[in-house]
């Protein structure tokens, strides 16, 4: 089995993460972290240096209870939504990981929701953390 975490380093992620190593565990599964870089090029420097450190947290937390692990920054110029499907989708993924922010329903309507295009196109289950 191969499990898929969006990983963004925020409290929400940090919980999905936990979660995901506790399901791996269980079912001797590996995980894949993903951190998806989009926006101007001038800022995507920064951005791409601190998807490198949240990659590291997250494959040394997972390392501590050898989890085989992989860690991939997607830099492929779509909405981390959209790149985590297409990432489930090309390498067979069998459950993707997500924190859960709470926004208000005017603000999905203006910015749209990551975490609401992963769990409506995935094509497989969504664990979905807050």
């Amino acid at each position: 089995m191969k499990f898929l975490i969006g990983y963004d380093g925020s409290n929400t992620a940090k919980a999905a993460l936990a979660i995901s190593r506790t399901y791996a565990k269980t079912f001797n599964a590996g995980i894949v972290v993903v951190a998806s870089v989009e926006g101007e090029i001038i800022s995507r420097d920064f951005e791409i240096e601190k998807a490198n450190a949240n990659l590291t947290y997250a494959g040394q937390f997972l390392a501590e209870e050898s989890i085989p692990t992989e860690t991939q920054i997607l830099i492929r110029g779509f909405r981390p939504g959209e790149d985590i499907v297409k990432f489930a989708i090309d390498n067979n993924i069998d459950a993707v990981f997500i924190g859960v922010r709470r926004r208000s329903k005017v603000g999905k309507m203006i910015f749209g929701s990551n975490a609401q295009y992963i769990i409506l196109n995935a094509p497989c289950p969504v664990i979905s953390v807050k």
